[in-house]
C-alpha cells in the first residue's frame, strides 16, 4: 500500500501502541502534524502540545518512567529539536526509554546552512543509544521498528529519528507489521542476528549466580543496594523477597527510590552524600555488599578507594561497561535485575541477622529537623503531604533541597512512582515529568515538588496544565535563594553568597491565577494543610507556595569525595 512519510510515520506508531505524543510543531514538521490530525480526530493517537519543547521531551520522560513503556516526542527543525537536548541528556543519564522524533530541512538543502537546519544527529550522537537520518522514505518504517526496538530493550534510553522534510512527503509502499513480528522482518531482523545482546539481556551465568550464593550463606553481615537497575527492570517484588528472605538490611540510591518498599524493616533509607545514617554507617561496617543496578555514581561512592572498604562488593548490571567502572568489585554478574534475582530466589536460604540488624537500625533512617511555630520547616510540609495524600502518589521532582528532602522523608513503594532527575541533575525537569505521569495515569494523584529556583525555569508548562485539565499539584519550597548551591557556599565556601538570591518577582499564587490555576501561599501547617485539601477537590492544577526558611539545611551530608561516613553534617 502506497503511504507518504508522514503517515507510515504514524502507522508504525500505532504498530508500537504509541496512544500518546508530547510535541511543538514547526515548519519541516508540518507534513507530519498533518497527518497527525487525522489521528487525533478519530481518536487514535492523542497529541499533547507542551509550552516548550523541552517540556514536551521531559513529559515523554516522565510518561516513561511511570509506564515503563517508550515515551515519544515530536519537534521540529534548528532550535526545536536543540531544545530537547536537555531532556534527552537527561533521559540517557536515568536510562529511560524514549524515542525523539524530529524533522529537517529537505535533503536537497542539507549541509548548506539553510534556515533551521542543524546535524541534530550529530548533536545527540553522545547522548543517545542510537539515533538515524532517514533520507530513504523507503527505509523509514524498518528506522522506526529498529528505533522502539533499541529504546526499551537491554539498558534502556533515548533513540532519535530525524527525517528531513521531503521524504515526510514522498511515497513508498508500506505493508502493517504486528509489533511481535518486527525482529524477525527487515533491517531490525539483521541487525539482532548480528548483536543479538544488544537487544536480549544476556541469561546470566549460573556459575556466578551459584558463587553469590555461597557468599551470602557465608556472610555476617550483608549489606544490599538497590538501584535504579531494579527500578527499570520492575525487580521490585524480587528484591523485597531477596532482603526479607536473607534478612539483610538495604538501602535505595536516588535512581532506586520505588524498588524497595519504603515501610519495609530492612530499608535504612538512602545511601551517599546525603544518605542516612543507617545507610552510610552500614555500608561502611558490612561484610558483604550487593549492588543491584547500581552504577556506584560520585554521589553514592563519594570516595571509591574507601567505599564498603570491608566488604567483598558484589554488583549485578545488565551493562557491562558498569562493572568496576566507579568501584573495583570481588564478584559480578552480566544480567537484567529481575531475572538474576528470580535465579537467586530459587537457590538462597533463609537467613537472619538479629545482631546486624540491631546495629544497622541503631543508627537514624531518616532526619529529624527541628519543630517551628513561626514558619514551617522540610519535614512539616512533607509530612502533611503525605498524611493528606494518598500513599500511591506518583512524584515527581526538581533537583536540589527539596528533592533530597522529598526523598529522605516520602516512603516510595512502586516502581515509576518517584520521577526525578538523578545523574544529570537537571532543574526544570518536574513539571514536565509530572505532565507525561498525568497524562498516563488520569485517575491518580500526581504531585510536582520543586523550589523556587527549579520552578522558574520551566513554570510556562503550566499551561500545559490548565489547557489539558491536569490536576497537578505543584508544592513549591520557597526559601528565597537556590538551596543547594547557598548550602555548599555556607559550608564550603566561607559564606561568600554569589548569586544565589532569588529575592525577585514572580508571585507564584499570581503566577498560576495568571495561568488560570488555583494557588496559595502558605506560612504554617494549618493553612498547608487547608491548601492540600483545597488542591485535592478542585479537580484542576493548584500551586502552594511554601515559605521556608533560606537556611534550612539537607542533611546528613558528606563532602564530596569524602569517606562515606565523614559527616560534614548529620542528622
Amino acid at each position: 500500500m502506497q503511504m507518504t512519510g508522514a503517515k507510515i510515520l504514524m502507522e508504525c506508531l500505532l504498530e508500537q501502541h504509541v496512544n500518546t505524543i508530547f510535541g511543538y510543531p514547526g515548519g519541516t514538521i508540518l507534513n507530519v502534524y498533518d497527518e497527525l490530525y487525522n489521528y487525533e480526530r478519530d481518536g487514535r493517537i492523542k497529541h499533547i502540545l507542551t509550552a516548550h519543547e523541552q517540556g514536551a521531551c521531559h513529559a515523554a520522560d516522565g510518561y516513561a518512567r511511570a509506564t515503563g513503556k517508550v515515551g515519544v516526542c515530536f519537534a521540529t527543525s534548528g532550535p526545536g529539536c536543540t531544545n530537547l537536548v536537555t531532556g534527552i541528556a537527561t533521559a540517557y543519564m536515568d536510562s529511560a526509554p524514549i524515542v525523539c522524533i524530529t524533522c529537517n530541512v529537505g535533503t536537497s538543502l542539507l549541509g548548506k546552512d539553510s534556515f533551521q537546519e542543524v546535524d541534530i544527529t550529530g548533536v545527540t550522537m553522545p547522548i543517545t543509544k542510537c539515533n538515524y537520518l532517514v533520507r530513504d522514505v523507503n527505509k523509514l518504517a524498518d528506522t522506526v521498528r529498529e528505533a522502539f526496538a533499541i529504546a526499551r530493550s537491554g539498558r534502556p534510553g533515548p533513540v532519535l529519528i530525524d527525517i528531513p522534510k521531503n521524504v515526510t512527503a514522498e511515497k513508498a509502499d508500506y505493508e502493517p507489521l504486528r509489533r511481535s513480528s518486527h525482529a524477525s522482518s527487515g533491517s531490525l531482523a539483521a541487525l539482532m542476528a548480528r548483536s543479538s545482546q544488544n537487544f536480549k539481556a544476556p541469561e546470566p551465568d549460573h556459575a556466578d549466580i551459584d558463587k553469590l550464593v555461597k557468599m551470602i550463606a557465608e556472610a555476617k553481615k550483608p549489606f544490599v543496594i538497590c538501584g535504579g537497575g531494579v527500578v527499570r527492570a520492575r525487580a521490585h517484588e524480587e528484591i523485597c523477597k531477596l532482603v526479607n528472605l536473607i534478612d539483610a538490611p538495604a538501602a535505595v540510591t536516588l535512581m532506586g527510590a520505588g524498588g524497595l518498599q519504603g515501610r519495609d524493616r530492612h530499608v535504612t533509607g538512602m545511601i551517599g552524600m546525603h544518605g542516612s545514617q543507617a545507610s552510610n554507617m552500614a555500608v561502611d561496617a558490612c561484610d558483604l555488599l550487593i549492588a543491584i543496578g547500581c552504577r556506584f555514581s560520585d554521589r553514592v561512592a563519594l570516595k571509591p578507594s574507601t567505599f564498603a572498604q570491608n566488604a567483598q562488593i558484589v554488583q549485578i548490571d545488565i551493562d557491562r561497561s558498569e562493572i568496576n567502572k566507579n568501584v573495583q568489585t570481588h564478584h559480578h554478574i552480566i544480567g537484567d535485575a529481575k531475572r538474576v534475582l528470580e535465579l537467586l530466589l530459587e537457590r538462597v536460604e533463609p537467613k537472619q541477622n538479629d545482631e546486624w540488624m540491631k546495629y544497622v537500625f541503631s543508627f537514624k533512617t531518616e532526619t529529624e529537623y527541628d519543630e517551628a511555630t513561626d514558619h514551617l520547616t522540610p519535614q512539616q510540609v512533607l509530612t502533611a503531604i503525605a498524611r493528606i495524600l494518598p500513599q500511591d502518589t506518583i512524584v515527581a521532582t526538581d533537583v536540589g533541597q527539596h528533592q533530597m528532602w522529598a526523598i529522605q522523608h516520602f516512603h516510595f513503594d512502586y516502581p515509576g512512582q518517584l520521577l526525578t532527575s538523578g545523574g544529570f541533575g537537571t532543574m526544570g525537569f518536574g513539571l514536565g515529568a509530572a505532565i507525561g505521569a498525568q497524562a498516563a495515569f488520569p485517575d491518580k494523584c500526581v504531585l510536582h515538588v520543586t523550589g523556587d529556583g527549579c520552578f522558574r525555569m520551566n513554570c510556562h508548562e503550566l499551561a500545559t496544565e490548565q489547557y489539558y485539565n491536569l490536576p497537578i499539584i505543584n508544592v513549591v519550597f520557597n526559601n528565597g535563594v537556590l538551596g543547594m548551591v547557598r548550602q555548599w557556599q555556607t559550608l564550603i565556601y566561607d559564606k561568600r553568597y554569589a548569586s544565589t538570591m532569588l529575592d525577585r518577582s514572580p508571585d507564584f499564587v499570581k503566577l498560576a491565577e495568571a495561568y488560570g490555576l488555583s494557588g496559595k501561599r502558605v506560612t504554617n501547617v494549618a493553612d498547608l494543610e487547608t491548601a492540600l485539601h483545597e488542591a485535592l477537590e478542585c479537580g484542576h492544577g493548584y500551586v502552594i507556595d511554601c515559605v521556608i526558611d533560606m537556611d534550612e539545611k539537607v542533611r546528613p551530608m558528606v563532602g564530596g569525595g569524602s569517606h562515606i561516613t565523614d559527616f560534614m553534617l548529620n542528622s
